[in-house]
């Protein structure tokens, strides 16, 4: 136990030691023994990778998960939509997700539940309200950090970015969007959400030719969802979506 402690091999310690006190394992062969404890320790690998996926997500909603959508609420959540975002290719092919509707709608939550689907797929996730994470990148300006932000951005598999276009853009934000949306382009996915329907999304962004070319690469191929209703927070699930 010890040696299997120091190697870090502790999901076989914990079902080892479990498994030798459970008498309805005495009849098993070696070969099957042994393919219990390997299994017990890919089952702890995989929850503690888990674990650290969704702490370094920092979702807003942790517990959000796509199981848990309260369909007795119309919104304008299409069946088929919801169905292709249970199947992870959407992050593997580099989809993006643009969420709006009116403010209480689920926005974000849902947006929490497709990045905690992503994690447990597998995929590292990245959250953060608009405002904060341009507010980071003004910072990184100053302590020289910028390319590092941009870089760590570039890498995560989805990007999680709430509230987008929630007051107008400076110049200086307008164009550090879009590198990140630049560098993001085809490869990773993006989910953001905003208050504002994705029609006003070019002339919200103001600069047209910098709104061409963010407006381009974040509607290629990408999922248009468009919540409708009254605001959920009126109810008792707290905007649950």
């Amino acid at each position: 136990m010890s040696t299997l402690n120091q190697l870090k091999l502790f999901g076989l310690a914990k079902g080892f030691d479990s498994r030798l006190k459970n008498t309805a394992h005495a009849d098993l062969s070696h070969e099957e023994f042994v393919g219990l404890l390997v299994q017990d320790e890919k089952t702890d690998r995989d929850n503690r990778r888990l674990a650290r996926l969704l702490k370094n997500a920092r979702l807003r909603h942790n517990e959000a998960c796509l199981e848990d959508i309260d369909h007795r609420h119309p919104r304008g959540l299409q069946k088929q939509v919801l169905v292709e975002l249970a199947n992870p290719r959407w992050v593997s092919s580099g989809r993006n997700v643009l969420l709006t509707g009116p403010t209480g709608i689920g926005k974000s939550w849902l947006a929490c539940a497709l990045g905690n689907f992503a994690a447990r797929q597998g995929f590292s996730v990245l959250a953060r309200r608009a405002p904060r994470l341009l507010e980071e990148l003004h910072q990184s300006r100053a302590d020289g950090s910028r390319l590092k932000l941009l870089a760590k951005l570039a890498k995560v598999h989805v990007l999680v970015i709430d509230d987008i276009l929630l007051t107008p853009l400076a110049e200086q934000e307008r164009a550090d969007f879009l590198e990140i949306i630049e560098d993001r382009h085809g490869r990773t996915t993006t989910i953001l959400t905003s208050q504002l329907p994705t029609k006003n999304w070019h002339e919200a962004f103001g600069e047209p030719t910098l709104a061409d070319a963010l407006c381009d690469r974040l509607f290629h191929n990408a999922f248009k969802i468009e919540m409708r209703g009254d605001s959920l927070r009126k109810s008792n699930d707290g905007g649950k979506s």
